[in-house]
């Protein structure tokens, strides 16, 4: 039975507080509000294994927001003079020793943390030192894969992202042509890794790759402007992110791949799509 996970587990029988499932070897709880309208013992049930306010374990149908080993933006509904209690979809919040804070916690507030169970204590906790949990030692990852990305926090030098739940990676804030903020998943694309295995990520494909899609954006702008966009070579990097979300030098390889398929002309007012490709 694994606590701070989903486990699939047999109704061993019917009590007066609820019913007591097993795995086979250990029986937990399954209080009497969380027991299902239709049952009959012997029937296998999926429930959330964690522990109670005396650090019994316990089951429920609720869903939690993170599981154990996950990291996941939660909000704080108290803090006391041992830490903070973050909501994490349970009965019982999870606590946030002061120890494990990268900054003191406040009420109401939302913190990226990580779940665990805790070795010493045999508690669940979390923490919003996230770079313990991560590593770049090994890596996992190559130039141009396609990985998961978590907005860990946003810095003066760029955004730092969670890589695939294991990896620290840097974004660079001139190539983030939306709104993000601490706890965002966001798909992304490896797009260097440096002799000391530190990763720079894009929101974009990288390479060739990336420049179809934002030909194809530039294309359906310009059908949907009537054929025209006030931007070309000599635009301001901001008035086309402005406009198309994308850099500058990214614009300049897309709309050099539809000159060349002699899809738009490039002229000193702007870009035009030709007639027969709007057909």
């Amino acid at each position: 039975m694994e606590i701070g996970h989903y486990n699939t587990l047999t109704i061993a029988r019917e009590t007066k507080v609820g019913l007591y499932l097993t795995d086979g070897k250990d029986d937990v709880l399954l209080p009497l509000k969380y027991v299902p309208k239709s049952y009959a013992i012997g029937d296998e049930i999926v429930v959330f294994v964690y522990l109670d306010h005396e650090e019994r374990p316990v089951a429920t149908t609720l869903e939690p927001y993170i599981l154990m080993d996950e990291f996941g933006l939660l909000r704080v509904s108290h803090v006391n003079q041992f830490g903070a209690f973050l909501d994490w979809g349970l009965e019982k919040d999870i606590f946030v020793p002061f120890k494990e804070q990268a900054r003191p916690m406040e009420k109401g507030k939302r913190y990226l943390v990580f779940a665990y169970i805790d070795e010493k204590t045999n508690r669940i906790v979390a923490s919003s030192k996230t770079n313990q949990f991560l590593s770049n030692e090994n890596l996992t990852v190559a130039v141009g894969d396609e990985v998961d990305l978590i907005i860990s926090h946003i810095t003066d030098m760029g955004i730092n992202v969670i890589i695939n739940d294991q990896h620290k990676g840097l974004l660079f804030k001139d190539q983030v042509f939306r709104e993000v903020k601490p706890g965002d998943r966001l798909t992304g694309y490896i797009k260097h890794i440096r002799p000391d295995n530190k990763i720079d990520v894009s929101l974009q494909k990288i390479g060739y790759e990336n420049i179809e899609p934002n030909a194809e954006k530039i294309l359906n702008e310009l059908k949907a402007s009537r054929g025209f966009l006030r931007l070309n070579d000599d635009s301001h990097p901001e008035d086309i992110k402005t406009v198309l979300q994308m850099s500058k030098k990214t614009f300049k390889k897309a709309i050099g791949t539809l000159y060349k398929a002699k899809q738009i002309d490039i002229k000193e007012d702007g870009i035009y799509l030709k007639k027969d490709t709007s057909a």
